[in-house]
């Protein structure tokens, strides 16, 4: 445990890296992907050429995020234990559900409904995308109690921002308006989205390791 705690932020880094590089880097090897209409979880479809590399990576990465956990809530336990622990939740909701799970339980876009792996990695997916859009909510506000006012505005602002940026697209997702310039291209819908709940996680761990947090 002391261990995480030490490395933790590094982890933590490491985690956002290697999740944010997975399409990029596996769309190199699957030529039929287009990154601006697919979503990144085609990668793992049951006809994907890179399917077991993505899940493989997908699980990887969510280790990366949950090994952080120990070190983000020893941080923060001496200002509020609540928002400690809810802060690594979100960072755990995001590991396990949408990365891990994402590993485990793959899709199958052609089926015309969901099988209990596609439930599965959808709900997951769900909760660990709240956890991706809470993490600098919860940042925001036990900077405040602080009274740490230039990191409590700078993620209070990537907080609108990533909302933003994720309403449209969640409109990108409804049929009938997802027709619509931009709203049509939902692969970049979610990868601009996506940056901006990557942001605050990667301010976050360089300056705790800049800092030298939990050495």
């Amino acid at each position: 445990m002391n261990v995480l705690k030490k490395y933790g932020f590094y982890f933590l880094f490491l985690g956002v890296i290697s999740d944010f590089l997975t399409p990029y880097i596996l769309g190199l090897f699957y030529p039929k992907v287009n990154q601006m209409t697919m979503v990144i979880s085609v990668f793992g479809d049951v006809d994907s050429p890179v399917r077991k590399a993505f899940l493989i990576w997908s699980v990887v990465s969510g280790l990366f995020f949950v090994l952080a956990m120990p070190a983000i809530y020893k941080l923060f336990e001496s200002t509020s234990k609540t928002l400690a622990g809810l802060l690594t939740l979100t960072i755990g909701l995001y590991g396990v559900g949408d990365c891990i799970f994402t590993g485990l339980f793959s899709i199958d876009t052609e089926q015309a409904n969901w099988n209990v792996s596609t439930w599965i990695h959808n709900i997951g997916s769900g909760l660990g995308y709240a956890g991706f859009l809470l993490f600098p909510l919860f940042l925001y506000l036990i900077y405040e109690k602080q009274k740490e006012e230039t990191y409590s505005r700078l993620y209070l602002i990537l907080l609108f921002i990533s909302f933003i940026i994720a309403g449209v697209y969640g409109l990108a997702r409804i049929p009938g308006i997802n027709q619509l310039p931009i709203l049509n291209q939902i692969g970049l819908c979610q990868r601009v989205s996506f940056v901006f709940n990557y942001l605050p996680i990667m301010i976050f761990a360089l300056n705790q390791i800049k800092n030298g947090e939990g050495k």
